[in-house]
Parts: structure tokens; C-alpha cells; sequence
């Protein structure tokens, strides 16, 4: 085969068949090792196994589709037919090319595709039909799912994305017999990758207390506060749920509206905060704003009652007060930031009804407030899956990391989890350092009546852009919200869609400027205008469709940062004296970032 090692009779073979032996044993222990970690805190009863329920909805869902397909003889012989012509076009090419001809590829993976980047995977006739097959499999499902006429919009979702998991696992380069870059590695090392794989998987089932962590960097690189979160500042407040963040001024005067920035809770602050030449809350200081930023606690069972009117009044009203204080502002630019920005309108319309002024503009990053296209985690809701997620909430009080940190990763399976497998667990090597890899593992707790209202409120029966959402005995009508908006949508977004945040805008009873950055849901948000990277449109009102919007927008190259701040700066450019954290009526109680964002799930 092309490009694999051969011995002296020309056969496929193993460099040192006596070390391949050799560590063939010894891949047989560590994999008894890696099973040991699985098995024992199941045995033990510390870890109930979930894999049955998950399956079981997917055999449901699935089921439905195959239902379609098999209750007319008709149809069901058309769509094997289908399957069967293009395993013969793919059988035909392939005897074609091993006799000399030139023939095109019955299909072709997207040229953006890594896994099947290796030369062999084209050059190889028996990899290239192996390929090949794959492709038009995991197409005609995909058109099997798409093609299946009656089935409601919410189970087609779901099958669509059950049916791309599928594909994705049961790829051909996710294995070591049939992925040309595994074997030769395999052969030239002896299998000796195999066993420092095992090595790591035993480790990483370990390190998640019997369900597998992928490791996606070195974490033995990172530390928050050392090489992570070091913008300078102190905690100058904290209560049960949060600690509040003051960064020391870097310019001799500041505006005089403060900013406070609402994060996710799903995940730790400082993804706006990690390398300094990545930073945005470093750079928002130096360009003079007083920046306080809440970081959330990770919550335990103590805090299983909290909800979402808990986040709002002991969150951000009561970090408004502290801002105010620290201040002397009446009013401050709020920013949220996913389910931040989420909680941030709700906080505006509550804010609204009451008829308190306290905020001076309102920026939301990747923020969804109608939830019609919120794209792939709407598969993990519906109501027989959320009454399942809340008895085993209720059980310990939250929702485990891991799961929502698993659910994540699977929206981009691909990119987040399978390179990873392959690289770790076959190639035996240990991943690059990254920082943003690093902050997405450090994944946090979620208290069990928040998760709960807000899957229930937003995702399921899209309470909040309808005028139906209730916190504290107040309907939310974001109508009333009348304070300027600055409301960012980025462009390959697989958390909130740009189509679901652009719908978003309409919802705002004041001025809205709708912009849309490259890149996704992270990148898109934490680009620096130093790495001139990506880019950003602006346009006219958001109304009517995105399409129509984009088509008449007008693409800048760089960071949407800076025009963010210079709509800020207009909102009120009054400024006054730098001021220092801990200088006014609240003393520093620790430096940033705090003890809060080190607990560690």
C-alpha cells in the first residue's frame, strides 16, 4: 500500500515484529487498566450509567424515521435502491482506477475536512473506496432523515443530529485498521502509540471519576491568575453566588460611566480575559472604561434552589449597586454575553417595569433572546428529556459539568472531540497547549432551578421574546426596553445562531445597532484588533431577514471592538479622574480574579 512500511518480502509489516508483540501485550493491560477505571465507580455505585437513556431516545427518534420509510414497500425499495447505485458507482471507480483509468470520485468529502487530509486517503484505491463508501452512507442517511415527509419539525432536528453523531463516530478515520496515517504510525512505532493512547485513556477515564475526559490540551500549562485571568484588579464585593471584579485603570482618566460585564454562567469569566494580547477586558481598560466584571460562583448542592430571579436580584442588580457605589454612578453600559446576555434583558425588561433607570446602554455578545433558531442544543429539549435532566438534578442539586460541557462539544464533534480521540488515544500524543482549549474544559456546576427555568422558559416554550416570561411577579416585555442596544451576532455561531440573534433585535422597544462578526461563537466575540483577524459588517436595522441584511451590509476588515467602542463613547463621553479599585466605599477584599473562578468542577 502506498506509503506504508514494508519488510524485505515486500509485505505490509511491522518494523520489529518481536517490540509489536512486545507492546501488543502491553496495550492488552493498559486497556485493562482504562476498563478498570470505568467499571469500578459503577460497581461501587458512585456513578450512575446514563449511556441506556441516551441511546434509547436516539433508537426512539431514529425509529420514527425508519417508520416512514418502511410503511410503503414502494419507498423503502427506492431508498435502499438509492444506497445500493452508489455503492456500485463507488465499486465501479474503484476497479476502473486499479486498471489505470481516470475516473472522478462518486464523492468527495468537503475541502475543508481534516480527517481525510492524508494523501493515502485518495492515492490508496482501497482507502479511497473505503472513504468513498463513507461519504455516500452518511449523505444518503442525512437524505433519508430530510426526505422523511410527516414527522414533526422537533424530532426531524433531533434524528438530523443524532444521524450526523453517528456519522461522525462511525467514520473511517476514527480507526486504526482503516485510517492510512494510523497504520503506518502503528507499524513505524512498534504499536508503541497504541500503549501511550491506552496509557492516556486509562488517565483521562480516571481524571473524570469514571466517564471519559478528553483531554484537549496540556492543562499542566495553565494556572488562573498566573498565566490565565491577569489583567490587574480586585474583588471588591462577593455574596453566595458571585464575586464582583474591579480592574485598575491603566489611563490618567476614565469615562465616567462604569461597565459591567454579566458572563455565562455555563462557563468561567475569563474566556474574555486569558493571554493579555487576546484580552478584552484588558483592553477595554486601556482604552479608558472602568470595567467591573461579575464572576459567577460554581455552585454545590447549597445553592440547588437558586433560580433565575435569584441571579437577577442577588447578581446583577446587586453588582449595579456595588458599581454605583464604587462610583457614584447612577447608571452604567451593561454587557452580557451568551446566557449572560440572556439574563441581562431579562434583567432590562424587569428594570423596564419598574420604571428604574439604571443603565445607560446594554451589549449583548452572541446573546439569544428568541429561541426559534437556537439551533442544535434544542435537540437536548423536550419534555420528556427535561423531566429526565431535572429528577437527576434534584438528585444532587445541579447539573454535573461534564454533561453540559459533553453537550457542547458535540455540536461541533468534529472539531471538539473526535481530532482528539484520534490524535490522544491512537496517534499517543499528548495535545498543544492552548489557552481557550483549556478555559472550555475548566467547565462549571449549574444549580438545579436555574438550569431548569431557563431550559423550561427560553429553549421549550420561548417565554421571553413573547411577553410570557414571569420573574418576581413581573411580566417581561422587552418593549419597554428603551436603552440603546449594541448587539452582536457572529457569523458561523453554533450556540446562537446569527439568524437567532438578528431575529433578537426586533424584540427591543429602543434604538438597536445590529452587528455581525466572522468566525463563531467564541472567536467571533474574543478577537483583538491587534491580530487583525476575521471581520465584522454593520448596516441598517435589523428587520426583515439576515439575508437581506448582510446583502446590503458593509464588511470591515478587523475587530468589531472598536467600533463597539466607539458607539460606546457616544452614548456618554463625559470622563472623569482614573479610579482605583478599593479606593472608594468598598475595600478590596482579594486581588483578581478571585477564589470564585479557581473552583474547579
Amino acid at each position: 500500500m502506498h506509503g506504508m512500511p514494508e519488510d524485505g518480502s515486500g509485505k505490509v509489516g511491522p518494523a520489529d515484529p518481536e517490540a509489536f508483540a512486545k507492546n501488543l501485550a502491553r496495550l492488552v493491560e493498559e486497556g485493562s487498566r482504562a476498563l478498570s477505571a470505568y467499571l469500578k465507580p459503577r460497581e461501587e455505585g458512585q456513578l450512575a450509567d446514563e449511556v441506556a437513556e441516551q441511546i434509547t431516545d436516539a433508537v426512539k427518534t431514529l425509529g420514527q424515521v425508519a417508520e416512514y420509510w418502511l410503511a410503503d414497500p414502494q419507498r423503502s425499495l427506492e431508498a435502499q435502491s438509492s444506497l445500493m447505485r452508489a455503492y456500485i458507482d463507488v465499486w465501479s471507480n474503484s476497479v476502473k482506477r486499479l486498471s489505470g483509468e481516470q475516473v472522478p470520485p462518486t464523492a468527495r468529502p468537503d475541502a475543508r475536512d481534516a480527517r481525510f487530509a492524508d494523501p493515502d486517503w485518495t492515492a490508496n484505491p482501497f482507502f479511497d473506496a473505503l472513504k468513498q463508501s463513507y461519504l455516500v452512507t452518511a449523505d444518503w442517511a442525512q437524505r433519508m432523515v430530510r426526505e422523511a415527509d410527516g414527522i414533526d419539525p422537533h424530532t426531524r432536528h433531533k434524528a438530523d443530529f443524532y444521524v450526523k453523531q453517528i456519522a461522525n463516530a462511525i467514520s473511517p478515520s476514527n480507526y486504526v485498521l482503516t485510517n492510512p496515517q494510523l497504520i503506518r504510525e502503528t507499524f513505524e512505532s512498534n504499536a508503541e502509540n497504541l500503549v501511550r493512547g491506552a496509557t492516556m485513556l486509562a488517565e483521562d477515564i480516571a481524571a473524570g471519576g469514571g466517564s471519559l475526559k478528553i483531554r484537549q490540551t496540556d492543562p499542566t500549562k495553565f494556572e488562573v491568575g498566573k498565566n490565565l485571568a491577569t489583567t490587574p484588579g480586585k474583588v471588591i464585593f462577593e455574596n453566595e453566588l458571585f464575586q464582583l471584579l474591579h480592574y485598575a485603570p491603566t489611563t490618567k482618566d476614565v469615562l465616567a460611566v462604569p461597565l459591567l460585564i454579566v458572563p455565562p454562567w455555563i462557563n468561567k469569566f475569563y474566556v474574555l480575559d486569558l493571554a493579555p494580547e487576546k484580552s478584552y477586558i484588558k483592553w477595554a481598560v486601556d482604552q479608558g472604561l472602568s470595567v467591573f466584571v461579575i464572576s459567577w460562583v460554581n455552585p454545590d448542592a447549597a445553592l440547588a434552589a437558586k433560580g433565575f430571579e435569584h441571579y437577577m436580584r442577588d447578581g446583577v442588580l446587586t453588582a449595579l449597586d456595588q458599581v454605583e457605589k464604587a462610583t457614584g454612578e447612577k447608571k452604567a453600559h451593561l454587557v452580557g454575553y451568551c446566557v449572560g446576555g440572556t439574563l441581562l434583558a431579562t434583567t432590562l425588561g424587569w428594570l423596564a417595569a419598574k420604571k428604574k433607570s439604571r443603565v445607560q446602554s446594554a451589549t449583548f455578545l452572541a446573546t439569544q433572546v428568541d429561541f426559534r433558531h437556537a439551533g442544535d442544543l434544542k435537540v437536548f429539549v423536550d419534555e420528556d428529556q427535561l423531566k429526565q435532566l431535572e429528577r437527576k438534578m434534584q438528585e444532587i442539586g445541579y447539573l454535573d459539568a461534564g454533561m453540559m460541557a459533553m453537550a457542547f462539544n458535540m455540536l461541533r464533534a468534529n472539531d471538539l472531540i473526535w481530532p482528539y480521540v484520534v490524535n490522544n488515544y491512537m496517534r499517543g500524543k499528548a495535545p498543544f497547549p492552548f489557552d481557550l482549549l483549556y478555559w472550555n474544559s475548566d467547565s462549571t456546576r449549574l444549580p438545579a432551578a436555574n438550569h431548569s427555568f431557563y431550559l423550561r422558559s427560553c429553549y421549550l416554550d420561548n417565554k421571553l421574546s413573547q411577553g410570557k416570561m414571569e420573574i418576581a411577579g413581573v411580566k417581561i416585555d422587552l418593549k419597554k426596553v428603551k436603552v440603546p442596544v449594541y448587539n452582536l451576532a457572529t457569523r458561523e455561531d453554533h450556540i446562537a445562531p446569527a439568524i437567532s440573534v438578528f431575529l433578537g433585535s426586533q424584540f427591543f422597544g429602543g434604538p438597536v445597532r445590529f452587528v455581525m462578526a466572522g468566525s463563531g461563537h467564541i472567536a467571533g466575540v474574543v478577537n483583538h484588533p491587534a491580530k487583525q483577524k476575521y471581520q465584522y459588517w454593520t448596516g441598517g436595522n435589523a428587520k426583515g431577514s439576515l439575508e437581506d441584511w448582510l446583502a446590503k451590509a458593509k464588511e470591515h476588515a478587523g475587530s468589531w471592538w472598536t467600533d463597539w467602542f466607539e458607539w460606546l463613547e457616544s452614548q456618554d463621553d463625559r470622563r472623569v479622574p482614573a479610579r482605583q479599585p478599593g479606593g472608594g466605599k468598598l475595600k478590596a477584599i482579594e486581588d483578581a480574579p478571585g477564589r470564585y473562578v479557581r473552583v474547579r468542577s
